[in-house]
């Protein structure tokens, strides 16, 4: 798709004001009423416009990073907007362009970017989700900013604080990192971007829903932390976007726009919350399985493909339970380390263990967890059921989106996938329904059933 062939809705919605309340929020004026004041957030910029030709250099030296620009991208990402930028902010000083070759979001790649950037003073990332990723880690390391010019609204992370690693053991982890100063979005760009980019951000969107019950639930159920704020910022535009599900196969200009807002309000969430568990909780797991351990089994999707299937998945899952009106009960957690060990490796697998240790029942612990179950699963199964959203909902709006519903879609063998749902709880310290389901002793049963 061209930029000439961009198709502009007459849709009513947010024409003209397409980073409203994100504005707010970046300006420290939003009011926070879950915690009754105004938050800072570590943002300066975010700017969308139907095109950014042009004003490119005036961003860049708003932000005052520096005074010698290195424009990290890679071969399509430079092709589809990197070239441009680095011409159009020459005015500014000394430019030169880090064309990475096929990057991986892994420290070993970080180690060496951070050496290629050292020269300069600035760095502006022009990417999606592994060069940004790789650029906020980077810069991070180094003790300095970065802004970021979006080429695909295929994932949430360009506004999170968190850059989702490889460990050298391989393991996919979720590290501390840093937001970028500016946020810039070309819509034009992404809209003229393969449809298959933006299906993938809006299957990451539609973790909201299954993330909001496993966090709420867990929050109810174990005392974890649990916050409103997130959910709130977002609410209205992910009605909006939602309506607009079949418009972005087709480089709708306005439909485009919503998911950018749903995507950055998402990640601009972590600021009020210093956790990503609003939109990452089981279904990630089962999406960061897939990427640790299928090997050459791994069809080459993107995250946000991955977790709409699992999206799906743990919506029938929770909505399963929540059917019953009998309350789910636990046993004690039993942790199979040599089983583990074969499908890990050793090193993750003692990792992982680790990590599931931490959530893992003891007879005591199950005992009592099951007696809270049973006083309170009434009023939980009422709490949980106003966050959700119909499994047939949401496979029709994937559908629409033009993103993948199944494993067999995904192109991932369904044994692999069944594997990756029978076990991706093991592979950190988040309590999902996961955890229930296999405490239960019906996670492999459930397994079996999906595709």
């Amino acid at each position: 798709m061209s930029a000439a062939d961009v198709h502009i809705s007459d849709t009513p919605g947010i024409t003209g004001k397409w980073t409203s309340l994100i504005d707010e929020i970046v300006a420290d004026k939003w009011f926070n009423p879950e915690l009754g004041k105004v938050v800072p957030v570590d943002y300066e910029r975010i700017v969308f416009e139907r095109s950014l030709d042009g004003m490119e250099a005036d961003l860049v030296n708003s932000l005052n990073l520096g005074k010698t620009f290195a424009v990290v991208c890679d071969a399509s990402t430079h092709d589809a907007l990197g070239g441009r930028v680095a011409k159009n902010i020459r005015s500014l000083g000394p430019v030169d362009t880090i064309v990475l070759d096929h990057p991986h979001a892994d420290l070993a790649t970080v180690a060496t970017l951070k050496d290629q950037i050292a020269p300069y003073e600035a760095v502006i990332a022009v990417g999606s989700g592994t060069i940004n990723d790789l650029c906020k880690y980077a810069t991070k390391e180094q003790g300095r900013g970065y802004c970021v010019f979006g080429t695909a609204a295929s994932m949430n992370g360009y506004t999170s604080s968190t850059a989702s690693m490889n460990t050298p053991s391989g393991l996919k982890v979720s590290l501390p990192a840093q937001a970028p100063k500016g946020f810039f979005v070309d819509l034009e760009v992404s809209a003229a971007a393969p449809p298959f980019l933006a299906a993938a951000g809006f299957a990451d969107c539609m973790a909201r829903s299954v993330a909001q019950v496993d966090w709420w639930m867990s929050h109810r159920m174990l005392g974890s932390d649990y916050w409103s704020s997130p959910y709130l910022i977002q609410e209205e535009d992910e009605r909006i976007l939602n309506s607009r599900a079949g418009l972005l196969p087709k480089g709708d200009i306005e439909a485009i726009a919503s998911l950018y807002r749903v995507l950055t309000l998402c990640g601009l969430g972590i600021s009020f919350t210093g956790v990503s568990n609003h939109g990452s909780m089981g279904e990630h797991q089962i999406s960061h399985y897939i990427d640790c351990f299928a090997g050459d089994r791994h069809p080459g999707t993107l995250h946000g493909q991955q977790v709409g299937v699992a999206s799906l998945t743990m919506a029938r899952l929770q909505q399963g339970f929540l059917a019953s009106e009998t309350p789910p009960r636990v046993a004690a957690t039993h942790i199979d380390e040599a089983d583990m060990a074969r499908r890990m490796g050793d090193a993750i697998s003692k990792e992982c263990a680790a990590e599931w240790r931490k959530k893992a029942f003891t007879s005591e612990t199950a005992a009592s967890f099951n007696e809270k179950m049973e006083q309170i699963w009434p009023t939980l199964r009422s709490e949980l059921r106003a966050f959700t959203i119909p499994v047939e909902d949401m496979r029709a709006m994937l559908k629409a989106a033009g993103a993948p519903t199944t494993a067999e879609e995904l192109g991932l063998a369904t044994d692999f996938y069944r594997e990756a749902v029978r076990h991706n709880h093991e592979m950190r310290n988040r309590f999902s329904f996961m955890d229930i389901a296999t405490g239960s002793g019906m996670l492999e049963a459930f397994a079996e059933e999906e595709t």
